[in-house]
């Protein structure tokens, strides 16, 4: 299908539709280091600026995608809502479609959305939905499934075409693998500005990338190596945990700080995961019709659902659509990565120790020794390694 992009951020949607077979026309985004990259990775792809202003979506459109922004909808953001400044931008789909009904359309936001204000920010695009005649399906999908990054998203799909869109969300599942990991033989990812609460840690794997600041702070995750150094990731390797090659932000540099390239993958869409919706908007699957669960009026939206055009069911299926084999964390990393700072470990560990949350057994003492080492001169390069200095 011919695609256009809005809120495109630095393009994960539109290359893993590309991988897929699908032609991005038409792009829009306002920030100027993600359009430096879009300029640079689609320079042949018309680029608009504010989603407001564009009055026309190309004719040949079929299918239209967008992140729209999260910040008022993240569990680590302003949580002010589907009205939020940022979310609310998301009127203008409906804008463009009441202009030119595009026969499909994919958004994609948080999971938090299911929650905030009793789901009330999925109700209204549901409901804007049924008023055009669409018939929709969503569902979370982890990018685990792929790539070792826990990262749940909400995948939104809704069609005018005679295609149920649950048999593009919804045919496949599968049960990711039991997870036996310790810490001699696997990394485990943290986020070293936590302690108390948050998005968490992960074996073999990082918790969500995060969009850090606008203004160029970067929140990049930390890594307890099995090797017993904890280390912030390469940005190359950080883009590569979104599925982009390493390097692919890089052009933001012509335009803003280096520091703000992390901002934009926290906000990208992981290239993997597009590029399956890609695979299954091209050739839908079988939907077992015996997934489907009631779905009382006034009730918590459920983590799938679906429309058939006259009824709402809940959808009883998992965030797995697959489980792609990959590396050890340990393993998928490239560079060496930065030690993980004296003030920030410490600073970590004295919020973690004060808690309740569970960690991996001797993950604080892990983080301990790494301590003991940055406090007594860090790391010097040995023959193969980072070695603790004398």
């Amino acid at each position: 299908m011919n695609v256009a992009g809005l809120f495109a951020g630095i393009g994960g949607f539109e290359q893993g539709l590309a991988s897929a077979g699908h032609d991005t026309r038409f792009l829009c985004e306002i920030w100027e280091p993600a359009r430096a990259v879009l300029h640079s990775r689609f320079p042949q792809v018309e680029l608009a600026r504010d989603v407001a202003e564009v009055n026309d979506l190309p004719e040949d459109v079929e299918l239209v995608v967008g992140g729209f922004p999260c910040q008022d909808l993240s569990q680590a953001g302003k949580t002010a809502g589907i009205e939020g400044s940022r979310s609310s931008l998301v009127g203008n789909v409906f804008r463009l479609l009441d202009r030119r009904r595009a026969p499909w359309v994919v958004l994609e936001n948080v999971s938090f959305m299911l929650h905030l204000d009793r789901g009330r920010a999925l109700r209204m695009l549901v409901e804007a939905f049924e008023e055009r005649g669409y018939r929709w399906a969503y569902r979370v999908v982890n990018s685990l499934s792929f790539l070792p990054q826990r990262r749940e998203r909400v995948l939104f799909v809704a069609t005018t075409t005679d295609v149920d869109p649950v048999s593009v969300l919804c045919a496949d599942d599968v049960v990711p693998p039991d997870q036996v990991t310790t810490l001699g033989t696997h990394a485990h990812g943290f986020y070293w500005t936590e302690g108390v609460r948050g998005v968490g840690w992960a074996r073999d794997a990082i918790p969500t990338l995060k969009n850090g600041s606008t203004v160029g702070i970067p929140s990049p995750p930390a890594i307890l190596l099995p090797d017993g150094r904890a280390i912030t990731p390469d940005i190359g390797d950080a883009e590569r945990l979104q599925g982009f090659c390493a390097g692919w932000t890089s052009p933001a540099e012509n335009v803003g700080r280096a520091s703000l390239r992390w901002s934009l993958l926290g906000n990208a869409v992981t290239v993997p995961v597009a590029e399956w919706l890609g695979g299954r908007l091209a050739e839908p699957g079988a939907y077992a019709i015996e997934r489907d669960r009631p779905l009382p009026q006034g009730a918590r939206w459920p983590r799938a659902a679906r429309s058939d055009g006259n009824t709402r069911h809940a959808v009883d299926i998992g965030a797995y659509p697959t489980w792609q084999p990959r590396p050890r964390l340990a393993d998928f990393l490239e560079a060496a990565g930065k030690p993980l700072s004296a003030r920030a470990t410490r600073g970590f560990l004295s919020r973690a120790e004060k808690s309740t949350l569970r960690f991996a057994p001797g993950f604080l003492e892990g983080l301990r020794r790494h301590l003991a080492v940055m406090e007594t001169g860090g790391y010097i390069a040995g023959p193969d390694a980072l070695l603790a200095a004398e």
